[in-house]
Formats: structure tokens, sequence, C-alpha cells
């Protein structure tokens, strides 16, 4: 029903910033919330953040204060603003849309913070 695509993802050095997209396409009207995981090497996957169909947002611990989850309606595009990042950010982020009825990801896209 749902679609996603992650794009935005490179090698950034620490302090420097990036943004993630997610773009969706299918039945975007049904999605009540929107999340942004990602996955570490050799890691379990965590969960960083979520915006509502509402827009309410929150945030994991770990990246409150330096992430700004957001939406374009107009574009059906989910945006994650990612700033003062730390080498421990590197991962695989992935994107997620959840209804009643339908759970959706996308395939990911690596973000890798060195010097």
């Amino acid at each position: 029903q749902v679609q996603l695509v992650e794009s935005g993802g490179g090698s950034v050095q620490p302090g420097g910033s990036l943004r993630l997209s997610c773009a969706a396409s299918g039945s975007v009207s049904i999605i009540d919330v929107m999340h942004w995981y990602r996955q570490a090497p050799g890691k379990e996957r965590e969960w960083v953040a979520l915006i509502t169909n509402i827009g309410s947002t929150n945030y994991a611990d770990s990246v409150k204060g330096r992430f700004t989850i957001s939406r374009e309606n107009a574009k059906n595009t989910m945006y994650l603003q990612m700033n003062s990042l730390k080498p421990e950010d590197t991962a695989v982020y992935s994107c997620r849309a959840r209804a009643l009825a339908m759970d959706s990801w996308g395939k990911g896209t690596l973000v890798t913070v060195s010097s």
C-alpha cells in the first residue's frame, strides 16, 4: 500500500550535518505515524524519531537536541535533519510508515561519520 525510498546519506566529518529524506508513495493518506530507525554495524536496530499524522514528534535520548524530524505533506516526504554528528551516529538509516493494517519499511541509506 505504501512504498518508501530514503535518500541523502553519505560521508561526513564529526560535527557536520546531513539531511535525510524519505519519499512515500501509494496510499499515503492511511499513514498514522512515520519513524526513523538506524542500525550500526554489529548492533541491534535502534529507534531514532517519529512524527504522527497530526505533527507530534518524539526522539531517542541519543539524538535529542541534535536531530529534527519533519514532514512536507505536499511532497509526501519526511525528513531527518542531523546536526553535530558523531562517529557513533554511523549506521544505515531506514524510514517506516505504520497504520492499523500496514507496516512498511524503506531499504535504508548509509550515513558514515568519520575523520
